[in-house]
């Protein structure tokens, strides 16, 4: 078979993805195997492609390909998030294209058009996954409103209010004015932001007094209930029992007294307005205030905010402020630095607000959680300073707002039968509404006399059963599916859900299966541009994944984009990493051409090659050993790199030269297997990272059938590494890197047999003087047992080589490089006695690495002396 001179990752992916979809390679049931799970955090419906999508998705990619070829029953599980605020505000958007308004539609007709979008590009970024390489199980693609999702849903939340887990009150809570639905604490954003304190003047009732307050927020001062000062501030012992009139709305409120006011703050008075502000509906509550809320849901103002009635608030800041100047009760203005809460979702700035909602209580629900993760590490955080995260967290937790104002999600299942506040009932569909209505007034009513409570489930409150429900464990918690494959593996996913996503699937585990959901959460970092900056669509700094694997490739984006990603750490993404992992792809093609270009004849074996195989499989044993160490501390990164090295510099650049025939000379028939099985190793531990590639390169070698692709292929076992052959080829590698500088240097052809010396100072092996023969081009490679005058020499440690040619040596010039290396040499010893004489390193080092530090030092040592020995000389 012929190979192009050329690799073309275009045509070679959708072949080899193409083949592996039609031969089922993905798909994964319940057998004798041991499983391996992974449950995608699943995008939102409405997205597309971005580079945190293809991180991690290519890290999870890496983690399940590895696992089908370790022998595990390997199951990815793909899918997508309804994201309930992202997906209803794109189509009311799109209806508002439209002429239609949401508020003219019913319920059942807007869904309609929500399914239509949902339809119409729910599928696009999981169509895009697969462009990326991702072996995702296709036949088990779920959607968090699958009616089978939705069913758990429904049964999980009678389940915690039966349990008194669920409530509905009246509380404080977080309103995005742009969505028009609460938020949970989570979802809001808090920044610092430049404001200003306006000091406002209020006149005392019944005389000429004025009482100075301080507000971030004058517009809200048409909401005041009241003047609240500290009882124990003598300032104000005189205005205790007076009234005070609020500017422009010319009402009366009482000056009350608590010590909640901080004396230093501002001018020592608070303004209090229970309906926007948490405190403030504390102290309004405890000194029964009244409450008047001043906004509609799009932060407007209504009939409270009198001749400002439908202006947007930060409209009437400017303005109030003027008035209030107009009217002589404004002080000054001041620039103020303060903390603003914004939306997560829509980033406009939200509004506390007093509403009816649902909440789960979280008191008890957090136990398991912190204990399976703090103290018996049932599950396991990479990197594990998100311990500390996920504790302050998980401690200091409020109860969770699951309602929102929303039609696009999972309608609530409760259903009101009057206008009390506890005029309601939980149930799985309205005819078992009515039958509980019923038995709980004791009296039969109608259907029409009952209705659902319009609000949606937080979107998060169905995407934290997503590892029980996408296996039916919530419908059908004994089934077959989630038997086998719960608990899953491992989790990947970005920090900044932590709170949102990973903590709730674990309360969720233990709540609803009292088990972990999975066993190693591995946290990729954000991907930023070369600036630090997050990459993002308004910053115009992101690229768009699939154009840069047009470009280089899916492979050389997934290397490029996995070279610099260690675990927790973020990713400063920069466009020459994928052009290196093109480079990659086309240097292992060209190595592969190399090796099927050779004929092979039935002839003896040269020794250099049978030393040169032993080395590579003791090299590859060590590498598969470090990749091993590094996959089981989650160094996703650090396993890829050693396994580029391997096969750049060992395999390509070295073992490749070493077996090499001589021009236009066959290979022996022994080398030539051993070789096709070591680059069949070589395949095996590349092709999570790089599948394309791989798999081209794994069907070109002979051909295969369908039980025999690279995909599930076998993983080369690991066996007791040789460290003292790959330690010495280690020397032989410096020995022949200096034979070939000097030849460079002193103008000596390649083609040209010369002899070698050696003084052998460091009792080094003979095992590989036949390689260092025959990449060198040596006639003649022997021991001496003195130095020979007047032959070009090199050091290698204290070892000395000599080359007896007819070349006048510059005395003075050799002098010169002597004193250099030596210079040289005794700052390397420094730089190393200096670690080795600290003893924080000492102490808190590995051990591996305080040998091989003592190792270079002894090496420094001997190669000093040689060089010394040899300036004495000249």
């Amino acid at each position: 078979m012929s190979l192009a001179s050329k690799y073309n990752p275009k045509e070679t992916e959708t072949k080899w993805y193409n083949y592996w979809m039609e031969n089922n390679y993905f798909h994964s049931t319940p057998n004798d195997k041991k499983p391996y799970t992974i449950v995608i955090p699943p995008p939102n419906v409405t997205g597309v492609l971005h580079m945190g999508h293809m991180l991690n998705n290519t890290i999870q990619d890496v983690l399940i390909r590895r696992a089908r070829l370790k022998g595990f029953n390997a199951c990815w599980v793909p899918g997508t998030d309804h994201a309930s605020i992202a997906t209803e505000a794109k189509v009311v958007a799109k209806l508002k294209e439209e002429g239609i308004e949401k508020k003219d539609l019913t319920r059942e007709d807007f869904l309609k058009h929500a399914w239509d979008w949902t339809h119409k590009h729910g599928g696009i970024i999981l169509e895009q996954l697969k462009k990326l390489g991702a072996s995702c199980d296709w036949e088990r693609t779920k959607f968090t409103m699958d009616e089978t999702m939705n069913q758990s849903v429904t049964k999980v939340f009678i389940d915690l209010y039966n349990k008194g887990l669920i409530y509905r009150g009246y509380r404080m809570v977080n309103w995005d004015p742009s969505a028009k639905t609460t938020l949970s604490d989570e979802e809001v954003i808090y920044e610092e932001k430049p404001g200003n304190l306006y000091y406002v003047n209020y006149k005392i009732e019944g005389t000429n007094d004025v009482l100075t307050i301080a507000t971030t927020r004058p517009e809200t001062i048409l909401g005041d209930s009241a003047i609240c000062i500290n009882p124990n501030d003598e300032r104000f012992a005189h205005l205790r029992g007076k009234k005070a009139i609020v500017p422009i709305a010319n009402r009366i409120i009482p000056i009350i007294e608590d010590e909640y006011v901080d004396v230093d703050f501002g001018t020592g008075c608070l303004k209090v307005t229970p309906a926007h502000d948490p405190n403030d509906k504390i102290l309004g509550e405890k000194h029964q205030l009244e409450v008047i809320d001043i906004f509609n849901d799009d932060a407007t103002l209504n009939s409270f905010g009198l001749h400002y009635q439908g202006k947007d608030r930060f409209v009437v800041r400017k303005e109030i402020t003027k008035e209030l100047e107009n009217i002589g009760a404004l002080l000054k203005v001041e620039p103020y630095m303060h903390k603003v809460g914004t939306s997560e979702r829509t980033k406009v700035v939200i509004e506390p607000k007093i509403s009816a909602q649902w909440f789960l209580k979280m008191e008890e629900i957090v136990k398991p959680a912190l204990k399976a993760v703090l103290e018996d590490e049932e599950i396991k955080f990479f990197p594990k300073h998100y311990n500390n995260t996920y504790r302050h967290w998980l401690e200091n937790i409020r109860d969770w707002n699951i309602s929102r104002q929303l039609w696009w999600g999972h309608q609530i299942p409760a259903y009101f039968y009057g206008d009390g506040v506890n005029d309601f009932v939980v149930a799985s569909s309205k005819e078992e509404a009515v039958k509980l209505a019923s038995e709980k007034l004791g009296k039969e009513i109608s259907v029409e006399s009952i209705s659902q409570d319009p609000d949606a489930l937080d979107t998060w409150f169905s995407s934290w059963l997503w590892p029980i429900s996408v296996f039916d464990g919530i419908n059908n918690p004994d089934n077959e599916e989630i038997e086998y494959y719960y608990p899953t593996n491992d989790l990947v996913t970005a920090p900044d859900i932590i709170f949102f996503w990973v903590a709730r699937m674990i309360f969720a585990g233990y709540e609803f299966r009292n088990e972990k959901p999975f066993s190693n959460v591995y946290f990729t970092g954000i991907v930023r541009d070369k600036k630090r900056r997050k990459m993002s669509k308004s910053l115009g700094n992101s690229p768009d994944p699939i154009e840069l694997m047009n470009k280089y490739g899916a492979d050389g984006v997934r290397v490029g984009m996995l070279l610099s990603s260690a675990a927790g750490n973020d990713l400063l993404f920069d466009e020459e990493l994928c052009a290196q992992g093109r480079n990659f792809s086309n240097k292992i093609w060209n190595s592969f051409r190399l090796i099927k270009g050779w004929e092979v004849a039935d002839i003896p074996q040269p020794k250099s090659a049978k030393i040169a195989i032993d080395w590579y499989k003791a090299k590859f044993q060590k590498v598969q050993k470090e990749v091993e160490s590094s996959f089981d501390q989650y160094r996703i990164s650090e396993a890829l790199m050693n396994i580029y090295k391997l096969i750049w510099e060992d395999f390509s650049s070295w073992f490749l030269e070493m077996v090499k025939p001589t021009y236009q000379q066959p290979i022996d028939s022994e080398t030539f297997n051993a070789v096709i099985e070591l680059l069949e190793n070589n395949l095996k531990v590349l092709h999570p990272f790089m599948p394309f590639i791989s798999e081209e390169i794994w069907q070109n070698i002979e051909d295969r059938k369908p039980n025999e692709a690279l995909i599930i292929a076998e993983y080369p076992k690991y066996t007791t590494v040789d460290e003292t052959l790959v330690k010495e080829f280690s020397f032989t590698k410096e020995v022949i890197s200096e034979i070939r500088a000097i030849r460079k240097d002193k103008n000596i052809s390649f083609k040209e047999e010369i002899e070698v010396f050696v003084l052998n100072n460091e009792n080094v092996s003979q095992k590989f003087d036949s390689i260092i023969e025959k990449m060198g081009n040596l006639s003649t490679f022997k021991t001496v047992s003195e130095k020979i005058d007047g032959a070009l020499s090199f050091r290698v440690k204290s070892n000395e080589y000599f080359i007896p040619i007819n070349v006048a040596i510059d005395v003075e010039e050799e002098k010169a490089k002597l004193l250099e290396e030596l210079k040289y040499t005794e700052g390397f010893l420094i730089s190393v006695q200096k670690k080795l004489s600290n003893e924080r390193f000492v102490n808190n080092a590995p051990e591996q690495v305080i040998i091989n530090e003592r190792k270079k030092e002894a090496d420094a040592l001997a190669k000093i002396e040689t060089l010394k020995a040899s300036l004495s000389n000249l």
